[in-house]
């Protein structure tokens, strides 16, 4: 019994051991070495001493070149200086060094020299090649051409400067300013020269004197603007070199039993860039393979393939799975699994038994409380039904039925079945008036389900009058108005569903923005004043929207518009005490008038309309986040930009490339007279909208012919200057030029 206790007790302290060895991670360097310089880990084959290097070319110099850091050094390898080392990396078998083992090579305009050569060399039978993968060959300057020869092959890139490029993206090096190429393989030298093209070109622009060419890691490269007036006589860049063991291949040093480089538990295989062989660990051992690669636990880990039932057993390079006591099977996920003993199964009837009697009674006292609650939610559906004010909107469909279409009631039963239970899988939208959800109707009609947030029980009449209204529009621009559910505490709106998503998502998405040409643009700005002039006149009742925004304007397939989220629209204001109560919006969008004076008028829906007027011209959002804080709202911007004679230079790349200038001239003019601050000085949105669809008429039908006094009657308002300053604009060429000549 003593002895049964003691060997158990042995057994338990030997599976303590390995489990502590096992948590001991790998060690990186050999015994007694230090494996790290610093903050660079210094993995063997490199080292810092004698005997903690595999030859000198992995010999790492550790050195405390101040009082505040201390630097590794790269002593071997041919590099001929001292290199500071960023990184070693065993996986992917590189060094990253600042310096770059050459100064840059550097040609300077004002000197009597046409070109200078600089040399990127390491020594030929060292164990570093240059890597082709992670370097890129870089020029900096202007109007200059940078090659790199390696034997009898070349190649090169090319910079171009002709003036400032202000809008250069920080990182980008594409040519102008800055040029790369890549480098072959194998390289361990590299020629370069750097020379000037053109007519004696890079000193002609004062930004560069001096250009400079040099090899670097692509990866911590990022070319800016400053680079180009930046003395870069003393600086440098780190490069990566790729290392490899001796000049053997893989399949000669297995044989070489005195020199072959890898640990036990690994394997070698050949570089991909110059002469010798790498090691990696075989799969199931982890860590250093020059050394040696220990057991991964993929039990502890718990990367294993076993069943949730099954138990795991570690082994040397791998695993297995068993089934615990009272269960059968192979224990793996992808085979038998576990499965319990029979044995067991009559123990399993009993509290099957059991559980299937209380399962019972709790099904009895479910469908009991369910019908209790459903009766109460009828009850409380039936409450909503008639203080949203369903029965007046039913005697009015009544009274209009076989006369005109009318708005539907739909009931929460057929709501809930169109949305699934209103699942956020199909929000559509969101905004301050509610959620819109995407639904089908039993009928297979697909819909927008709008869900409000609030609303005013002190004016359900006037929303049933609304609805009944809105549903009778019968506008190709405008979203057609289906119906409501009434059984809910704030009613619920049925809209068509439109399936290109929102005017707002294509302007400002730059994966969607170039979908909308400029002619695409006017037909929509068209559409949309033409819609809101038909709410505003066409109809019995006048209609203001109150929110007129580019997220409210939908696309179809057809890309034709379609003027949506009549959330905070009313029927326009009878007398001013009522239009003192009406004023909402969004911002960015809302009309100042109406904000100071609380007034609301046809006018502001212009206002409205003007800022996406802007929107479709700029490309900008209505609240700008560049700018001074004077000038945040793109309506102030516009405007201002318009008066400094600057309107080509805010405008969208594509509306410039696309659109006709005076056309571009024409419906800018007509934004900044929607965006008048007095709305006495606004157009009608129905006089908007006609000469819109003048321009568009223009633009499809370029051949109608018309003169200067007719386009400046169109416009409304004469001009005694250009839109913009011929001057600043004579290098966009001589078209450019007729155009804003045609638009004075």
């Amino acid at each position: 019994m003593v002895l049964n206790n003691l060997v158990m007790i042995l057994l338990s302290l030997f599976s303590l051991s390995v489990t502590i060895a096992m948590a001991v991670p790998p060690p990186l360097a050999l015994p007694g070495c230090d494996d790290k310089c610093g903050n660079v880990a210094v993995p063997y084959p490199f080292g810092i001493k004698d005997g903690c290097f595999r030859d000198p070319d992995f010999n790492i110099s550790c050195s405390n070149s101040n009082s505040s850091s201390i630097k590794a050094y790269q002593k071997g390898g041919g590099g001929g200086g001292r290199n500071e080392v960023l990184e070693i990396s065993l996986s992917k078998a590189q060094v990253i060094v600042d310096g770059g083992y050459s100064n840059n090579t550097r040609y300077c305009s004002r000197s009597t020299d046409e070109y200078i050569i600089g040399k990127y060399d390491l020594n030929q039978s060292s164990s570093f090649t240059w890597s082709s993968d992670s370097n890129l060959f870089t020029a900096i300057g202007c109007n200059i051409a940078a090659y790199i020869r390696y034997g009898d092959f070349m190649s090169a890139c090319v910079t171009l400067c002709d003036s400032l490029p202000l809008n250069m993206t920080k990182g980008a090096c594409y040519g102008i300013g800055c040029c790369q190429t890549t480098i072959p393989k194998g390289l361990k030298t590299l020629n370069i020269t750097v020379g000037s093209i053109g007519n004696g070109s890079a000193g002609n622009w004062k930004f560069s004197a001096c250009n400079f060419a040099f090899l670097t890691d692509q990866k911590l490269f990022s070319y800016e603007l400053s680079n180009l007036s930046a003395q870069l006589y003393e600086s440098s860049f780190p490069v990566v070199l790729d290392w490899a063991i001796g000049n053997q291949t893989c399949e000669e040093a297995v044989h070489d039993k005195k020199s072959y480089a890898c640990g036990s538990n690994s394997y070698c295989f050949n570089s991909t860039n110059g002469p010798g062989y790498l090691c990696n660990c075989t799969d199931g051992f982890e860590g250093n393979p020059y050394i040696g690669c220990q057991d991964i636990n993929e039990c502890e880990i718990g990367d294993n393939l076993c069943d949730g039932r099954g138990k795991c057993n570690n082994m040397i390079g791998s695993y297995n799975c068993y089934c615990p006591k009272g269960y059968y099977g192979d224990g793996w996920k992808n085979g038998t699994g576990c499965t319990e003993d029979p044995k067991r199964i009559p123990l399993i009837k009993i509290i099957a038994g059991v559980g299937i009697s209380f399962i019972f009674v709790f099904v009895c006292i479910y469908f009991g409380y369910c019908g209790i609650q459903r009766r109460r939610i009828i009850k409380r559906r039936e409450k909503f039904f008639q203080q949203n004010g369903g029965l007046l909107l039913q005697q009015q469909i009544a009274s209009r039925r076989g006369v005109t279409d009318n708005a539907g009631i739909f009931t929460m039963e057929e709501l809930n079945k169109a949305t699934n239970n209103f699942d956020e899988s199909g929000i559509l939208g969101q905004g301050g008036y509610g959620t819109v959800f995407k639904g089908t109707l039993s009928n297979g009609k697909v819909v927008a389900i709008k869900k409000s947030k609030i609303m005013d029980k002190s004016q359900i009449i006037q929303f049933i009058n609304e609805v009944d209204i809105l549903s009778q529009i019968n506008h190709r621009n405008v979203v057609k108005l289906l119906g409501c559910c009434l059984e809910m505490e704030v009613p619920l709106l049925v809209y068509e569903f439109i399936s290109n998503g929102t005017l707002f998502q294509h302007i400002h998405n730059e994966n969607q923005a170039m979908s909308l040409s400029w002619g695409n643009r006017l037909r929509i700005a068209a559409e949309t004043a033409g819609a809101l002039g038909y709410l505003h006149s066409a109809h019995s009742l006048p209609i203001l929207h109150r929110d007129v925004k580019s997220s409210n304007i939908l696309l179809n397939d057809n890309y034709m518009a379609k003027v949506s989220d009549f959330g905070a629209s009313r029927l326009a204001p009878l007398d001013q005490t009522q239009a003192m109560t009406l004023v909402q919006g969004t911002l960015g969008y809302l009309d100042p008038e109406c904000f100071i004076t609380g007034q609301l008028t046809d006018k502001s829906d212009v206002y409205s309309f003007g800022v996406v007027l802007a929107e479709l011209l700029t490309g900008k959002k209505p609240i700008l986040s560049e700018g001074s804080e004077e000038c945040k709202s793109l309506a102030m911007h516009f405007v201002s930009s318009l008066k400094d004679d600057n309107l080509f230079q805010i405008l969208n790349y594509q509306v410039l490339n696309e659109g006709n200038k005076e056309q571009l001239v024409a419906v800018a003019k007509l934004a900044r007279r929607c965006l008048k601050l007095n709305g006495e000085y606004r157009p009608t949105m129905k006089e908007v909208a006609m000469e819109l669809e003048s321009l568009r008429t223009l633009y499809e039908h370029p051949w109608i012919q018309h003169n200067h006094e007719e386009t400046e009657s169109f416009l409304g308002e004469p001009s005694t200057r250009s839109a913009v300053n011929v001057t600043d604009q004579e290098s966009l060429g001589d078209s450019f030029a007729l155009a804003l000549e045609i638009a004075r």
